[in-house]
């Protein structure tokens, strides 16, 4: 065809290596950018879609960790809850017992002492709630579930407990107790009040047992996330180390080719010049 121009075998295979190289040194400058040796499925997608699965996996379970995270909130809510009530029910005692010898104004001023105080451990145990719920001032109804896994069906559950004091013995069992007018009175109320205590001491028990629990798991998962994302890396990730070393040879292969693309060039040149 008139016009067309005709390369040599040489300039040929000159040209076609140095658009080899070219191609090779954007991809490597793109690795060095992003950090990645595997960006999408276009380079790799065996590598691409493994890496996905793990990094789907790492997202699920970063979820889940927040999920637990929250939940040791809401039990510690509730342990601290346990000690403040504790601490009232021993002061609360502690006026009992002042009033088995008190009389007159003195007895007077305890009973109302006394009565302040079961209002404050109501007031404490309302107000010891975290993100709308609350596990001492319920009949078990609410509970706090935390999962662990979307792939299994492991999970904490706990369930409420009631601290509230009030008549008819409901929450911790300490009636109602207006006056103390007599020795029986108080030594009833002296009874509440330890077994008060003593069901405080297995609520803390448990709850600060169900906090470990929920921390151990936190600190499993946190380090289970952080295998999924290695594992991702090393499937993905880029050895800028490598990839620096790659861009200077193919940099120097790249001129070498120009070179010998060159040198292609003057060899016709000279033969042309024969002709002349």
């Amino acid at each position: 065809m008139a016009g067309e121009i005709t390369l040599s075998a040489s300039a040929r295979s000159s040209l076609l290596s140095l658009g080899n190289t070219s191609d090779l040194i954007d991809r490597t400058n793109n690795r060095l950018s992003s950090g990645l040796k595997v960006a999408s499925p276009i380079d790799d997608a065996k590598v691409f879609f493994e890496a996905k699965s793990l990094t789907d996996r790492a997202s699920t379970l970063t979820e889940k960790k927040d999920g637990i995270d929250q939940g040791i909130s809401s039990l510690s809510t509730a342990l601290e809850a346990v000690e403040a009530v504790d601490s009232l029910v021993r002061q609360a005692k502690g006026i009992a017992l002042a009033a088995k010898t008190a009389t007159g104004t003195e007895l007077t001023s305890l009973t109302t002492q006394y009565a302040g105080i079961r209002t404050q451990i109501n007031n404490l145990v309302t107000d010891s709630t975290y993100q709308g719920l609350n596990l001492v001032a319920s009949t078990g109804t609410s509970s706090l579930i935390v999962s662990f896994s979307n792939l299994t069906a492991s999970q904490l559950t706990v369930a409420s407990v009631n601290l509230l004091v009030g008549t008819g013995g409901v929450g911790l069992g300490i009636t109602s107790q207006a006056t103390f007018t007599a020795g029986s009175s108080i030594d009833a109320a002296i009874a509440q009040l330890d077994a008060a205590i003593t069901t405080l001491r297995g609520n803390g028990q448990t709850l600060g047992s169900n906090v470990a629990l929920l921390q151990t798991r936190l600190d499993f998962t946190e380090k289970y996330v952080n295998v999924q994302e290695e594992g991702a890396g090393k499937l993905t990730l880029a050895d800028i180390t490598e990839e620096g070393a790659n861009l200077v040879a193919l940099q120097t292969r790249q001129q070498l080719g120009i070179n010998g693309l060159s040198f292609a060039g003057q060899s016709e040149q000279n033969i042309l010049a024969l002709f002349r």
